[in-house]
């Protein structure tokens, strides 16, 4: 499942050149879509944008997973800093993040054999063919997701992500902490976020 929007205008350009100055986003900047970013976890994501801008090597575009959602909304967002515009998609959670199987995310954690999902900021690395065919390794920026290479917390693809599966459960399945798509959305993601890319993920 995918939809689009407009996340901020095209002053957004100006992280390239280094992120002081940037405008911060506001409700007015976003889109009036369903899939709008919210102004607060867009900031977040800037601010760690710019907190590990020694680290990131692309600041072209980035992905914001927003995990106050539920499982069956596209929430894993993919954004053009450059023009604004948005891509959203479906991604699962941990299941030791959500161990009643609610179809929300109910904790993080960075604990070895958790099946959490972590918070924070990663960087995306290379691509490898693995358990779940191609997938991205990531590497945990902060100190809330740093065991995510040990724990292999990866982008990858997933059969039980789809929109037959909200439609059947009303929810996604859950990974083990991987940043699970849908097979018709993974390579189109895979391209989009290459090495030295943040992928963001948070909620309040």
């Amino acid at each position: 499942m995918v939809a689009a929007g407009i996340v901020a205008g095209p002053a957004l350009a100006q992280i390239n050149a280094g992120l002081p100055g940037v405008a911060k986003p506001t409700a007015t900047t976003m889109s009036a879509s369903p899939m709008t970013i919210r102004p607060d976890l867009f900031r977040r994501a800037l601010a760690a944008l710019q907190r590990h801008d020694s680290q990131i090597q692309f600041r072209d575009k980035m992905a914001l997973v927003d995990f106050d959602l539920s499982s069956s909304q596209p929430r894993f967002h993919i954004v053009d800093l450059a023009s604004g515009r948005s891509r959203s998609l479906l991604v699962a959670h941990g299941r030791g993040s959500d161990p009643d199987h609610i179809g929300y995310l109910t904790r993080f954690s960075n604990e070895i054999n958790s099946a959490c999902s972590s918070q924070g900021a990663y960087l995306t690395g290379d691509i490898y063919v693995g358990q779940h065919g191609r997938s991205r390794r990531l590497m945990g920026l902060d100190a809330t997701n740093s065991n995510v290479e040990q724990r292999a917390v990866v982008v990858h693809a997933a059969w039980y992500v789809s929109p037959d599966m909200i439609a059947q459960h009303g929810k996604l399945g859950r990974s083990e902490g991987c940043f699970a798509l849908s097979n018709a959305d993974l390579e189109d993601t895979l391209n989009a976020l290459g090495p030295g890319r943040m992928i963001y993920a948070d909620k309040v």
